[in-house]
Formats: structure tokens, sequence, C-alpha cells
């Protein structure tokens, strides 16, 4: 059944955008196992690499899609323009963050991180779009509130990694979606990924003179790793791109429990980071969340408006 307040072609509009949310998000969760077979490339080497190779990527698809003309507005749309340029620059201090994160060790630290973002996520659609929550949503958010905090305790300092990670890219979300109307999830991801190519090139570059660069240099399944990281970076922003442009912010935000989840199991499981007792109740409390959240997904569609 869907809302009666809600039109059909929205529902389908939000049905279709809550796929495409849930597949980038399932993408993103395996993302540690990727990054962490592209060593000994460090994090610096694979963001640039990451950056000149989703542009790329991109340019590819754009060939199929001919999506050219759309990539040329958006460029000469200063408002569009300057808006993805800004996004662009929120995006790669999140992939950095996360790459700092796979690289020293501390994968559960980024999973809190991605714990707490949904809140971070749905606070900033409040404010800043005057989105509104469901009694029951205001709960989970704060049971998922006292569950990062409980994980913070257990951590025994502050997890500037998390926060990194978690305002990054609630902000990247958030400005995502001031644009999402008028810029299709590939043309944004195109006009953000050549922005940031010339920074790319230059660090890219510097590592190759300075006789550091490990592209090409570790083997032919390194090599391709390291090329894959287009596709591998592109993909999930591009569905959570169009994710955006189809569905509220705050479902967005309730979404985004997937991937921590499954990269805090990858953390325990094959990358052996340690779990204190604290952190296991934490985690536990936040999967509470997470009920609460789904249970009023449930209900929702089957509420009728009063009269």
């Amino acid at each position: 059944m869907t809302d009666p307040d809600i039109p059909d072609d929205e529902s389908a509009r939000r049905r279709t955008g809550l796929l495409l949310g849930l597949s980038g998000y399932l993408f993103w969760g395996g993302m540690p196992l990727i990054f962490a077979a592209a060593a000994p490339a460090t994090s610096l080497e694979i963001l640039a690499h990451r950056i000149l190779w989703s542009m790329v990527f991109c340019l590819l698809l754009l060939v199929v899609a001919r999506g050219y003309r759309r990539v040329i507005a958006a460029f000469r749309n200063p408002r569009v323009f300057w808006t993805l340029a800004a996004a662009s620059i929120v995006v790669a201090i999140n992939w950095f963050g996360f790459l700092l994160g796979v690289e020293w060790g501390r994968v559960l630290e980024i999973s809190l991180g991605y714990f707490f973002n949904p809140l971070v996520t749905v606070f900033l659609g409040v404010v800043f779009l005057g989105e509104k929550l469901r009694p029951l949503q205001w709960i989970a958010m704060a049971v998922g509130t006292l569950a990062v905090v409980v994980i913070a305790v257990g951590y025994g300092q502050i997890p500037w990694l998390a926060l990194l990670v978690s305002f990054s890219f609630g902000l990247y979300g958030l400005i995502k979606n001031k644009v999402g109307g008028r810029v299709g999830a590939l043309e944004g991801l195109t006009v953000e990924s050549t922005v940031l190519t010339p920074f790319a090139l230059v660090v890219i570059g510097w590592f190759v003179l300075s006789g550091n660069s490990h592209f090409g240099t570790e083997g032919l399944g390194h090599t391709l790793i390291m090329l894959s990281l287009g596709p591998v970076t592109a993909i999930p922003l591009i569905l959570f791109g169009a994710a955006t442009r189809r569905v509220p912010l705050s479902w967005v935000g309730m979404m985004q429990y997937i991937t921590p989840t499954m990269q805090f199991i990858l953390g325990v499981t094959v990358l052996g980071e340690e779990m204190s007792t604290t952190r296991w109740i934490g985690f536990f409390i936040i999967w509470s969340a997470v009920v609460i959240l789904t249970v009023d997904m449930l209900r929702a569609p089957r509420r009728r408006p009063r009269r």
C-alpha cells in the first residue's frame, strides 16, 4: 500500500530512490577491503588515483549516455558549478579520512563515523531543509546518539577520524541535495572529479618524480586494483546522487546504517581489529535505533490522515 498523501508517480520515484540508495551503501560497505588491497600505496596516492580514474570512468559513461551537453551546461551555470565545486572539496576530505582509517588500521573508528553520519544527515535535513520527523524517528535519533557516546567512551579518546568522515559526508549530501533536481548524478560527479583532477595530477606527478609511486610497480594485480578505483568510487556515488534526488534526506540518513554495519563486521572479522565490551554495547544500542527506524518506515505507509 502507498501513502494516500503521496501521488503514485512520487511513490514510484521514492521506491526507485530507495533501491538506488541501498545499492550504493552496500557497495560502500565493502570498500575497506579494496583499499586495503591497494597497499603499499599510501592514502594520498590512492586518493589521487581515485580522483583521476573516477573522471576517466565518468567520461566513458558520458559517451554511452550522451550527456556531454548537460555537463557543459553545469559548467556554464555559475551557481551549479560552484555548488558542485564545494561538494568536490567536501567529498575529497571524506575520501581522505576514510583512506587514512584503512591505512592506519582504524576501520572500526571509520564505522563509528558512519554510524554517527545518519544522525548528522537527519540533523542537517531538519535544520537546513525544513524536513519533519515523526516521534518514533526522533526516538531513534536519540538512541543512535546514545550509542555513539557509548562507543566513543569505549574508544578512550576523541574519535577525530569518525567525526571527520561523518560531518564531511553529511555536508556532501546536503550540498548535493541543493542541486539534485538540476544536475544528474553522473553529470554532477563528472564536474566534481574534473574540478579535483588538477590536484590529483600534481600529487601523482610528485609521487612519480620522487620515486615513491606504486602505480605499475607492484605487479599487474595491483595495477588493476588502482585502475578499478575509478568505477569503485564512481558507481556508489552515482547511486547515492541519484537517490538524493528521489527521496527525503531523512530517508538517506536511515539507509546509511548499512555501510557502517558492513565496515564494522569487516573490521572485526577480516581486518582483525580489537573490540572492547563497551564498543559491543554501543554496537547493539545503535542496532536498536535501526530497528526503531525500520518499524517506523513499515508503519508510515499504512497511516491515514486524520479527518
